[in-house]
């Protein structure tokens, strides 16, 4: 796994009522900073990438739909330089995923239905900390066509 970044399993708590989804507590170990919470929406076949993030550290987890959400690592002081990671992050395999600052990120949604992420970020959201590139810049070597296996 790449560098810094960190899995965490996430409870849900079920009954015939409904169910709760935790996703993060100023108490859990790996909780940093509060700035914001914010959902983004994504439609099928749709693909959000490519972004860095400066200075802001995201917590990410998708309670509902499935998306696969890919990072690479161009940090040239990281051991895992040029290493890509894919996560493939939905409500029944759910989990909090802790990205770094400085990592290059994207996703898209898996199936035919759109998907929800759930960021709890360290900073409120500002434009002028994000560098954004196009999905098929071939700075990164990745091909975003989902597989089929």
């Amino acid at each position: 796994m790449i560098k810094d970044i960190i899995k965490t399993p996430l409870k849900q708590f079920h009954d015939d009522r409904g169910k709760v989804m935790h996703m993060l507590r100023s108490t859990d170990k790996h909780f940093q900073d509060f700035g914001e919470v914010y959902f983004s929406w994504v439609y099928p076949h749709a693909i959000k990438a490519w972004h860095k993030h400066v200075n802001m550290i995201m917590n990410y987890a998708v309670p509902v739909g499935y998306i696969k959400l890919v990072l690479y690592d161009d940090r040239k002081d990281s051991p895992t330089y040029g290493e890509i990671n894919e996560f493939y992050m939905n409500s029944e395999d759910y989990y909090l995923l802790t990205i770094p600052n400085g990592l290059w990120y994207g996703f898209r949604a898996v199936g035919t239905t759109p998907a929800m992420i759930v960021n709890c970020s360290t900073i409120p959201h500002d434009p002028t900390e994000i560098i954004r590139i196009h999905h098929d810049d071939p700075l990164i070597p990745y091909n975003w066509d989902i597989q089929h296996g």
